[in-house]
């Protein structure tokens, strides 16, 4: 792989998660008597003061756990991440009557009943591909003979997170590996076991799971989170990777990247932008997620040394300035888990969402009071630089309790866009006009 050089960061923290990120400390071990008991005063008859147990040892925590570094603190003890339904919830029990949309959108389910339900991706006949993390497979969602229907077409895969489409050939980004399925519309009944392209990848759990997506250039792109919350790492993390079609001829294209979950390209200017999540811990209201913007091979955007552009890290931000790194062209919230994102280029919409950026906001766990949790719409200058971030999906937060949370987001060929929900294991539709009645 062909690493564009800069200075390399010390190993401090690598290593798995265990099951699903939603982590438990590992078993306090007894504590161990001391053997060093104070003489008896002789000849007095009274017998020497009994030995004292020594104070039992905090629990530890494995390697990149999201709870190392929380803060000491009663409030801080109630955070950790929140985990979500095992099974994909009932289409009939979806909480669809509860989102809201702007004046003038409607928005339906789309298929349900995909445990996990994540990253999006459609193919040139209209087939909707969802990965998952939590679970090992894979979904097609097919229409036909004017039916929809969700079938499984890979299974036995290690968080198969990223799916993106290209030519015909179906691209799956696991933890540590990138796999493809040729010609899938023409196997899709019977599709075959993917196939492995690039195993290069860092198997760390902690911000493992794939985002992936095909470029302007023809080219398959990959971010390779920090492997903790915040961490000094290798050069083989906090990066975003491109390569080619087959898996060859790898190289950074982008540094200091703690978590990126969701990448496009400006449909102007072909630059890449993409969604960045803040570290935890250092407070509730601070660092925001960024939307971040690369103009040149090799950017730097400063994790771990440097959060939203402008909050040097009080850990690691000794010695370096937030201005050597590039700063975001915006901020998404404090904690909100800025997640898939795609420019809106279709005409359905009006027109102020004319090459908008609609981003999938996760929501908070790092934060007493919840926030995102819902769908935002970012416009911006024509500098490239986000003019504002406003609301376009809420409802999946409710009374500081979630009803869904949201991943990713996709525009349709016909201009609607697709949310999906992992919480709920489903994918909604969001459209504007007159409600037309979709195929089931």
């Amino acid at each position: 792989m062909m690493i564009h050089s800069r200075a390399p960061r010390s190993l401090v923290l690598a290593g798995a998660l265990i099951g699903t990120f939603t982590l438990a400390a590992a078993a306090q071990q007894p504590a161990t008597p001391s053997t060093d008991s104070p003489p008896a005063a002789a000849p007095a008859p009274a017998a020497a003061p009994a030995s004292t147990a020594a104070p039992a040892a905090a629990p530890s925590l494995p390697p990149g756990s999201p709870l190392i570094g929380r803060p000491d603190s009663e409030a801080a003890a109630k955070l950790a991440p929140v985990a979500g339904p095992p099974l994909a919830t009932a289409a009939d029990k979806l909480p669809i009557a509860k989102l809201k949309v702007p004046p003038g959108f409607n928005i339906e389910v789309y298929a349900a009943g995909m445990a996990n339900a994540r990253s999006l991706a459609q193919s040139d006949k209209g087939t909707v591909f969802v990965g998952s993390r939590l679970v090992d497979k894979v979904y097609a969602i097919v229409n036909k003979d004017g039916k929809r229907s969700v079938k499984v077409i890979a299974s036995g895969l290690y968080r198969p997170n990223g799916v993106a489409f290209h030519d015909g050939t179906l691209f799956i980004a696991e933890l540590s590996k990138i796999d493809k399925i040729d010609k899938i519309e023409d196997v899709i009944d019977n599709p075959p076991k993917p196939t492995t392209i690039y195993d290069k990848l860092p198997k760390d759990e902690a911000h493992g799971w794939k985002f992936i997506a095909v470029g302007p250039d023809n080219k398959l792109y990959v971010p390779v989170g920090q492997p903790g919350n915040n961490v000094l790492h290798d050069d083989a993390h906090g990066q975003i990777r491109r390569m080619n079609l087959d898996g060859s001829g790898a190289e950074v294209v982008a540094y200091g990247v703690r978590n990126s979950v969701g990448f496009d390209w400006n449909p102007e200017t072909k630059q890449m932008y993409f969604t960045d999540n803040g570290r935890d811990w250092m407070s509730e209201d601070v660092p925001q997620d960024e939307l971040n913007r690369v103009t040149k091979v090799g950017e730097d955007f400063g994790a771990p040394y440097c959060y939203q552009g402008n909050i040097s890290d009080p850990e690691f931000g000794w010695g370096h300035s937030c201005s050597d790194y590039t700063p975001p062209v915006g901020l998404m919230g404090p904690h909100v888990a800025s997640l898939g994102m795609r420019f809106y280029t279709g005409n359905m919409f009006p027109k102020s969402y004319k090459d908008a950026i609609i981003v999938a906001r996760h929501g908070s766990w790092n934060r007493s009071k919840k926030a995102g949790g819902d769908v935002a719409v970012v416009k911006l200058n024509k500098d490239g630089t986000v003019k504002s971030v406003e609301p376009f999906i809420t409802g999946f937060l409710e009374d500081n309790k979630y009803l869904g949370r949201p991943v990713d987001v996709m525009q349709m060929k016909d201009g609607s866009l697709l949310v999906s929900d992992d919480w709920n294991g489903a994918v909604y539709r969001v459209s504007y006009g007159k409600p037309k009645v979709a195929s089931k």
